[in-house]
């Protein structure tokens, strides 16, 4: 499974941890975000995630940024792109069943390290439940304006 990966600064340490993590489980990630510490902007960083899940390139995203929602907000920018931002496991295995989520978003000064790592376990242990909700995330990408 191929993993896009991106943050900034206030995303490293979380990053860094699980990209080790999931290199670990055999998972072929791609880092498109900063390895350093010092201030940058965060959409640099989104872009090429959400372009590689809206072109294919990518089967998931994640995304860490100081709240989540910088990161958010720019990935769903992105026709394809179902981002969601998620600061506990509950929350994760309910973006994946009822939204189909294909980018997590962490909110790092929002969580703790552990949990971030539990999140993306929990993130690609859980599966999208169709059903019901098929029709409700078709209409995410329906432009109504």
């Amino acid at each position: 499974m191929k993993i896009a990966i991106g943050n900034d600064h206030a995303g490293t340490e979380y990053k860094l941890t699980i990209v080790d993590k999931l290199k670990e489980q055999g998972y072929e990630i791609t880092n498109y975000g900063t390895n350093e510490n010092g201030s940058v902007d965060y959409p640099d960083f989104v872009h090429p995630v959400a372009s590689d899940i809206h072109q294919g390139k990518a089967d998931f995203g994640i995304l860490i940024c100081g709240s989540g929602n910088g990161v958010a907000m720019t990935a769903n920018k992105y026709s394809k792109v179902r981002a969601g931002l998620c600061w506990t496991k509950e929350i994760v295995e309910l973006t994946r069943q009822h939204n189909n989520a294909n980018v997590l978003c962490i909110p790092a000064r929002f969580t703790s390290l552990p949990q971030a790592v539990a999140m993306v376990e929990t993130f690609f242990k859980t599966n999208f439940e169709g059903g019901r909700h098929e029709n409700r995330v078709k209409k995410i990408s329906e432009l109504s304006c």
